[in-house]
Formats: structure tokens, C-alpha cells, sequence
């Protein structure tokens, strides 16, 4: 599906899938790239989730209503709490010469639990991630701890994600209670025997407390995982919430702020993400949110 727009750069989404709309806390993956079009993703907004946004390739400019104005690369995170609502914008940033470089990355959503949910936005980024190390493989912990190594990120569940390098034989360790995922980014790797190729998410499920690996050279995956998610999740747009009603209301909200003088605008619901004014050219503007289904939203169930 196209990022941003019908001409916009094109994404592949693996969670939710049809019965597995979550593993563990994380509710959302996508991933976008390799490409040389341009990522440009006017102000949106989000209620309820932390966004997680990890560069393969490229450089993005994240600018939010919390009032970020920030680049992030390749290893570098950005972590944007939502809470109650707040809105952003995503664009590539082109090099002095013009020329675009390739793009690639991951976006990922982590759902805040109840008590959470509706805490007041934030923004923080982490330009140097703690590596663990262990038989066979270097992990890049994004978030949460793994191999023993805990990420200094902000999160409100149980939760681990670590984009892992390896090659030959590994053998990782997991946390028994979390169920956990993969996804390849690079190279091959068979995980119990079984060939996991690059693109799609492969489940691991719930109680493994190691995980050994075969990878050709250069191989790298992400691994996400997380205590199963007790709670029902309504997702629809760029909103996670609870009920229809939640929903509506969070999308009326942000077609309210369609117009409004920047001063009010700012003191709305989701704020007012600098920089996209009359002003800002080919910047300029926001996304609307789309038309609600003729049917009342229900949350997904899970089957696995």
C-alpha cells in the first residue's frame, strides 16, 4: 500500500495479520523500501500507541506537535507517545546534490495499555542503542531488554524489539513469557530447521526460552516480542482504541482542526505540527482522515 499518498512510496504490512493482531504489545509493522521515491507524509494524527520508527537506509525528518524537529538514520530511534492525541509528519531529506538516496525502514506501533492510553504526548530519540552480544550475533536493542542488555526507551509494557546481525550458527536468548516474532531484513536464516526468507513475519509463539538460529553471511532481522496483550484493541486509521464510539469521536476531532487559525489549532486535540502553513510549498497541508465504514467498528480477534 502507498505511504502518504496514491504516488507516494510503497509499504509492506505484516501485522496485524488476520488472526494475530498483535504479538505482544506491538499492534503495527510496516516496512518501506528499498526505493528512491521520496517518504512524505503530511501531518496525521494518532491516539492511543507509541509510534517506532527504525531507518535501514535514508535519513527522515520527524516533526510533531509536541514541538520535534528532528532527523533520524540508520540506527538511530524515534519513539513518539501519542496518549491522548498528537500529530506528525515523516519526510526524506535530500542531500545537498539533489540526488535521493535509497530509503528503507521499519514503522512499528506498540500499543499503550488502559492506564496509559490516555497520558499526554511526548517525543524522545536515541542516537546510541546499547548492542548485545552474544553466540553467534550482535543485537541493537531498540527497546525494552534482551541477551541482557536493557534499551533506554521509554515503554509502559512488557515489551522487547532487537534488529539482531548474525551468521552461521547462533543460539539467542528469550524471555519464556513473551511471545515473540521475526522479521528478515537481510540474508537467509532457518530458525529449528525451518527457512524464515525476507518479507514476511514469522510467529514464534509463546514459551521459548532460546532460540537457535542458522544465517548466511550478512544476515540481519528484527525480533519483536512482548507479554501477550490481555486487552482488545479497535484499530482503525491512524487510531488504537477501545470502542466505536472512541474512534469516531478521535476522528471528528481531527477534521475539527481542518482550518483553524495555527493558534487554536495548537491548543486542539492534536496540536499543531510546525512548518506545513500556506507558506511551506510542496509541505504544505495535512491528511484527512477518511469517511468511517457504514458499520460499527468491532476490535480484531486473535485465532493463533
Amino acid at each position: 500500500m502507498p505511504l502518504g499518498g496514491v504516488r507516494a512510496m510503497n509499504v509492506q504490512r505484516t501485522l496485524p495479520q488476520r488472526g494475530l493482531p498483535t504479538i505482544g504489545a506491538w499492534c503495527f509493522l510496516d516496512s518501506f523500501g528499498p526505493d528512491r521515491t521520496a517518504m512524505s507524509v503530511l501531518p496525521h494524527p494518532h491516539i492511543g500507541l507509541q509510534t517506532v520508527t527504525w531507518p535501514l537506509a535514508g535519513t527522515i525528518r520527524h516533526r510533531d506537535s509536541v514541538g520535534s524537529d528532528v532527523l533520524v538514520r540508520p540506527g538511530e530511534l524515534n519513539i513518539m507517545t501519542a496518549g491522548h492525541g498528537v500529530s506528525h509528519s515523516e519526510f526524506a531529506v535530500l542531500p545537498s546534490d539533489g540526488v535521493l538516496p535509497v530509503q528503507r525502514g521499519l514503522q512499528l506501533w506498540v500499543a499503550l495499555p488502559d492506564e496509559q492510553r490516555h497520558r499526554k504526548p511526548a517525543f524522545e530519540q536515541h542516537r546510541n542503542l546499547p548492542k548485545a552480544t552474544g553466540e553467534g550475533f550482535t543485537a541493537a536493542v531498540m527497546v525494552g531488554e534482551f541477551g541482557g542488555v536493557v534499551s533506554p526507551a521509554t515503554m509502559y509494557s512488557p515489551i522487547v524489539g532487537a534488529e539482531v546481525s548474525c551468521a552461521g550458527s547462533g543460539v539467542l536468548p528469550l524471555n519464556e513469557h513473551f511471545e515473540h516474532g521475526i522479521l528478515v531484513l537481510d540474508g537467509a536464516l532457518a530458525v529449528d530447521g525451518q527457512d524464515i526468507p525476507p518479507g514476511p513475519l514469522g510467529y514464534l509463539g509463546i514459551g521459548r526460552r532460546e532460540l537457535r538460529i542458522e544465517a548466511a553471511p550478512d544476515t540481519r532481522f528484527l525480533i519483536i516480542g512482548g507479554e501477550p496483550l490481555q486487552e482488545e484493541l479497535l484499530m482503525w486509521w491512524n487510531f488504537v482504541g477501545r470502542t466505536h464510539e472512541e474512534i469516531e469521536q478521535a476522528r471528528d476531532d481531527w477534521e475539527a482542526q481542518a482550518g483553524m487559525p495555527d493558534a487554536r489549532a495548537a491548543a486542539a486535540r492534536y496540536g499543531l505540527v510546525l512548518g506545513h502553513g500556506p507558506e511551506a510549498g510542496a509541505e504544505a497541508g495535512r491528511i484527512p482522515a477518511p469517511p468511517l465504514p457504514a458499520v460499527r467498528l468491532t476490535p480484531r480477534k486473535r485465532a493463533v
